[in-house]
């Protein structure tokens, strides 16, 4: 991930983690080099804990 990427763990929302993972799209053109598609796998692993924990609090 780039050098300004939160830790792991940290709390981002899932709408947050959708639009970094938009851009990261948009910035590559739509073919993911193997350093971004590593990026990539992170924020989605991210972006699926962060709805698990949305879906969790709104119940």
């Amino acid at each position: 991930m780039s050098p300004d990427s939160v830790a792991p763990g940290s709390v981002r929302s899932a709408a947050e983690l959708n639009e970094q993972i938009r851009a990261l799209w948009l910035r590559a053109g739509g073919s993911l080099s193997a350093q971004e598609r590593a990026e990539y796998e992170l924020l989605v692993v991210e972006w699926a804990a962060a709805i698990r924990g949305e879906v969790i609090e709104a119940a």
